[in-house]
Formats: structure tokens, C-alpha cells, sequence
């Protein structure tokens, strides 16, 4: 997995004191079980430093894997890990596991015996064989027609329906599908439709966070918010702010609301800092800042580090505790405060489902608790316990329920993750873990926010993935790629199929589009990056976009780093942006640096 930019350097200083000394968590079943809930929001604690995608370790040595291509040794089967249920084993990635049973539409079935046991009589067997295949075309029929058909509430940032999914959306996590809205246009040449410099910032500045509409690409500027025409690049409107946008939700309401952090002053020198303190929820369609409200924690203003949406919640979570709001109004649903049991929301992750990441104890010894929660009033509906070792953990999905950490720090490689666990959301219980060999795989979350993992997608009941990138077939000089696995979410078992990016390509998986995946495949240097449509049943790709060849060191798409970007695409048109934008140069001999740049296939 690689290693992600470093954080700003204005990030706010660790918060001492609050309502008192952190004490040790209460004693609690083991790890792997339902547990009782307990409180719906928190108390503030002593955090550690932002330590961007995790902490850096020393890797580990490799373990010795079988070539891209070619079958691994047989797995044993594993002793139980002790996290409630046993680990099942997993297969090298990219082939067959265990045979699955026949059903109908697959294989031959034996045809059913005669009553009182006698043979029927061969023009019997195949009448009865008739009448089966014609009640499995209509019912597949129905099946097909009725798939598809449900609407979301939530949105994901490029605009489209989408459930909860980390790098932008996804689908409901159903194993049925019947494809996605995304369709390859006549012509998938695109250009580049156009660019937005940078604006001039005395410091590192966060504008993280950008949204599709059906008239513009909404992205932060300096202070503000600042729609651009989907086609023209011409500015629609900009809402101004007191101060910088420090935080934005992936998932935006049917009616484009979208939930907004940002700070109650601009930032002035010599100390280019200001709190994270306000939330708002500011109208896409418009401009307009609907509400924005702060909220108090004894003399001070609790700081938010992130916020998300689920239905008609708004949730805001960071070191000071949780808070929620209505959507329309802005009226408080809970705020931090102290308890009993000296715990405190660290942050929510939203979409279908709202699921806080709850902390409890000190930092040497934390209890980290997945709270599946009423949207409305905060109540638990059901709570995991992660295993000793995980100090913060991430939401990949919140239905179905997936859940990233770090255990014991085993990552090595900064990427905050060296497994998943797929939970039931209903009962709290473990119904597998995958273990995500952070050699093999590219899947990254920053592990002290909640709601902020990459290239991990849920859907169809699976949790798609990218390989690290590796030499590709052709042995050439720079023909690495990698690929898309998928694992069961059921068992942790690793599909047999799998997305093959093809020598010199390289996957990054962006967000679901229905049963599909949409996907940047990062392209050589003599070619220009596609976006394509990824069948998340057969793994086959279908072409969406391509951009132009451009050798130059003028390429408005090589001028952004992946790791530190923002991918957005919708109806041919495709976005890259920046997160982290810095003082410009002294000298302006440098390729030029763009806030944003957007290409389009032929309309």
C-alpha cells in the first residue's frame, strides 16, 4: 500500500484536560460478541497527534507469495482468531476457493422422483424439465425487472444515487445488481474540457471535498465554496465563509444538501491556524448556506475533525465528542457530554446507515467500540467490540456493515489497515474477517478519521480491493499493474474472479455504480488515463472515458499526485482535483498547478 502525502502542518494541537482525567474503560465481554450498547455520544479524551494513514512502522519482511497469475499452495485451515468466530481460510488472491453447491440456472439438476418412489417414464421427465426451465425464465424475468428499481436518499459526491461506500459511494451492498447508470457513450475520446489555476494561499491549505451536479462540480476555494460550470468551467456562484472549509461529506442528500465543516475565522499570520468548530449544510443547487451552528463544550466550542449524513442526520465527530443535527433545520439531535464511562465518539460513518466508531479508555489502553445507531436519536442498535491492539478503526460501508483497523499496528506501511471486518449491523456479531496483506494490497484509510478510507468498495455483497501495483507480463521497463479482488463478505473468502488492469495500467477504484464498479486506470506515459466500468459478477471492464496522449511536462493530468487527489466522474465528464494546496513558488519556471481540471467525451 502506498504511502499518502503527510497531513498540513496546521493541524490543531492535541487538546488537554476537558471534563477530566481519562480513567480506565469498564471490563466487557471479549472481542467478537455482541455487546450491551451503551451511550449514543461521548466524552472528550487526550487524543494523539494526526498521524495521516497511520502510523509509520518498519514493513515487515515479505512474505513469499506465488507470482500474479498462478496458483499458491493449498491453505490449511486456520485455528479460531479468537474475534468470536473462526477466521475462515482464504485462498491466494484471484482464485477459486472451495466448490460452490449447484443451483438452478448454473447446473444440470437430477430430475425429482415419482411418487412412491417409482422412475418416471422418460417423456414424463422432460415435460416436467420443460415446465422448471419456463418457471425459471419468469422468474428471473421479474427478478430482472424488478431490479434496480429502488431510489437512495443519500448521494454520493459525483451526484449519482449511491449508498455507503468508502471513495465515494456505492450501491446497497444486494447481491443483486442488473448493472449501473453509467453507460460507454459512441465516443469515449475525451479532452480537456477545463482548467482552474490554483489560488494563491500564504500556507498549506485543506480544500478537500468536491461534488457533481446536474449543472456544476462544486470544490472549496479560499474561504469559500465555488460552483463551476459542468461544461464551461465558468464560475456559477461562490458562497463566501468566515473561514476555510475544514471538512466535507462524501454523501449528499437527494435534494443536493450537503454537510460542510469549516473554521470561524480566517487564518492570519503569523500562526496560520484556526479551530475546526462550525458545521453547516449549505444547498448545491444553489449556493446558499441553509444553517451552520457550533456547539459548546464547557467555556469552549467543541472541535469536529469530520461529518457525514445518513437520511436526515447530520453527524460531526472528533476528539471532543459527537454530535448530530437535523438536516433541514439544524436542531441538535445530541452533543457531546460527559459520562460515566469516559467515552467519546471519535466519528460517524453515514450513507444508508449511521455507525459511530466509539472510544473508550486511555490511549495506552483504548476500547474501540462499532456502534450501529438510530439516525434520529442516537440510540445503539447493536455494538461490536474491536480486538485489543486496534486504537481507531474506519467505516468502509455501513450496510452492509465493514470496518477497517490497524490491529496491533501489524500494517507496517502507513496505510492504516491490516484487516477488515465484515459485521452484521443488525445483531453486533463478526461474520468474517479479511486479513489485507499490506504488501499485497493498495486499499488505505487515515486512521484517525473515521469516515476516510480509499480504493475499498462494498457492494454485491463484496469487498472489492486493488492489488499493489507489480510487474506486469510483458517484463519491459515500467509495465507495472496490479488488479481488482473481490472477497465474500460472508465468509472472507477471495472470489474467483478478478479485474485485471492490463501491463502498464494501473487500477484505483473510485466508487460503485450500482452492481459496477467505476475505476481511474492510471495509464503510461504515452497514453492518457481511462475511466472504465468494472461488472462486479464477471470483473469484465468496459470502457467509459479516455483522455488524450500528452507527452508534455504541461499535462494538466500528470500534474496531480494520486495519492493526494480527488477522482470524480459522471456522465463522460471527468474530474481530478486537489486536497492540499500549497504557497506558490518563488519561481514560476515549473509546470503550472491546477485546483482542478475536467475532461469530456463528445456531447
Amino acid at each position: 500500500m502506498t504511502q499518502p502525502p503527510p497531513p498540513p502542518p496546521n493541524q490543531p494541537p492535541d487538546p488537554q484536560g476537558g471534563f477530566g482525567a481519562p480513567t480506565p474503560p469498564p471490563q466487557e465481554p471479549g472481542y467478537g460478541y455482541p455487546q450491551q450498547p451503551g451511550p449514543g455520544y461521548g466524552y472528550p479524551q487526550q487524543p494523539p497527534a494526526d498521524q495521516g494513514y497511520g502510523p509509520p512502522q518498519q514493513p515487515p519482511a515479505p512474505p513469499q507469495q506465488p507470482p500474479y497469475g498462478y496458483p499458491g499452495p493449498p491453505q490449511p485451515p486456520q485455528p479460531d482468531q479468537g474475534y468470536g468466530y473462526p477466521a475462515q481460510p482464504q485462498a491466494p488472491y484471484g482464485y477459486p476457493t472451495q466448490p460452490q453447491q449447484p443451483q438452478y440456472g448454473g447446473y444440470q439438476q437430477p430430475a425429482p422422483p415419482a411418487p412412491g418412489g417409482k422412475k418416471l417414464s422418460a417423456q414424463l421427465q422432460i415435460v416436467i424439465a420443460a415446465v422448471v426451465a419456463i418457471a425459471l425464465i419468469v422468474g428471473f424475468g421479474i427478478w430482472y425487472a424488478r431490479s434496480g428499481d429502488g431510489s437512495e436518499e443519500a448521494k454520493g459526491p459525483d451526484g449519482t444515487a449511491q449508498g455507503s461506500t468508502a471513495g465515494g459511494g456505492g450501491d446497497t451492498g444486494g447481491k443483486g445488481g442488473g448493472g449501473g447508470e453509467e453507460k460507454a457513450p459512441a465516443d469515449t475520446g475525451a479532452k480537456v474540457a477545463y482548467t482552474v489555476a490554483q489560488p494563491k494561499v500564504p500556507d498549506v491549505t485543506d480544500v478537500s471535498g468536491s461534488w457533481i451536479t446536474d449543472k456544476a462540480f462544486v470544490k472549496p476555494g479560499l474561504n469559500s465554496l465555488v460552483a463551476y460550470d459542468l461544461d464551461k468551467g465558468g464560475v456559477l456562484w461562490t458562497l463566501p465563509l468566515t473561514g476555510q472549509v475544514c471538512g466535507a461529506s462524501r454523501h449528499v442528500s437527494a435534494d443536493n444538501k450537503v454537510p460542510i465543516l469549516f473554521e470561524a475565522a480566517k487564518r492570519v499570520a503569523p500562526r496560520y491556524f484556526q479551530q475546526c468548530t462550525q458545521v453547516g449544510v449549505v444547498d448545491l443547487n444553489t449556493g446558499k448556506l441553509v444553517w451552520s451552528d457550533a456547539v459548546s463544550v464547557g467555556d469552549d466550542k467543541a472541535r469536529f475533525s469530520e461529518v457525514t449524513l445518513s437520511g436526515s442526520t447530520v453527524a460531526a465527530g472528533g476528539t471532543d465528542g459527537g454530535a448530530a443535527f437535523d438536516l433541514a433545520s439544524g436542531n441538535p439531535r445530541w452533543k457531546p457530554k460527559a459520562e460515566d464511562d469516559h467515552c467519546y465518539d471519535l466519528g460517524y460513518g453515514g450513507g444508508e446507515g449511521l455507525v459511530a466508531v466509539r472510544k473508550c479508555g486511555t490511549y495506552d489502553n483504548p476500547s474501540v467500540l462499532i456502534q450501529n445507531l438510530d439516525p434520529v436519536s442516537g440510540k445503539p442498535l447493536s455494538q461490536f467490540k474491536m480486538p485489543a491492539g486496534v486504537k481507531y478503526a474506519s467505516v468502509v460501508s455501513t450496510k452492509p456493515l465493514v470496518v477497517a483497523a490497524d490491529v496491533g499496528e501489524t500494517a507496517g506501511d502507513g496505510s492504516g489497515i491490516s484487516d477488515f471486518f465484515s459485521i452484521d449491523e443488525k445483531t453486533g456479531k463478526l461474520k468474517a474477517k479479511i486479513t489485507a496483506d499490506a504488501e499485497q494490497y493498495a486499499a488505505r484509510c487515515r486512521t484517525t478519521q473515521v469516515e476516510s478510507c480509499e480504493q475499498a468498495l462494498v457492494g454485491n455483497g463484496k469487498l472489492y480491493v486493488p492489488t499493489e501495483e507489480h510487474e506486469g507480463g510483458s517484463g519491459e521497463y515500467g509495465d507495472e499493474t496490479n488488479e481488482i479482488i473481490a472477497f465474500d463478505l460472508a465468509t472472507g473468502r477471495t472470489a474467483p474472479e478478478k479485474a485485471d488492469a492490463g501491463d502498464k495500467y494501473t487500477y484505483v477504484p473510485m466508487r460503485m455504480d450500482g452492481a459496477h464498479i467505476i475505476a481511474y486506470k492510471e495509464a503510461p506515459y504515452d497514453k492518457g488515463g481511462r475511466i472504465v466500468s468494472v461488472d462486479g459478477a464477471t470483473m469484465k471492464e468496459t470502457l467509459l472515458l479516455e483522455n488524450p496522449a500528452d507527452r508534455t511536462t504541461g499535462n494538466p493530468e500528470r500534474s496531480f499526485s494520486l495519492n493526494g487527489a480527488e477522482l470524480r466522474y459522471r456522465d463522460g465528464r471527468f474530474f481530478i482535483s486537489d486536497r492540499l494546496i500549497s504557497k506558490p513558488r518563488e519561481s514560476d519556471t515549473g509546470p503550472k498547478e491546477y485546483l482542478l481540471v475536467s475532461f469530456a467525451v463528445p456531447r
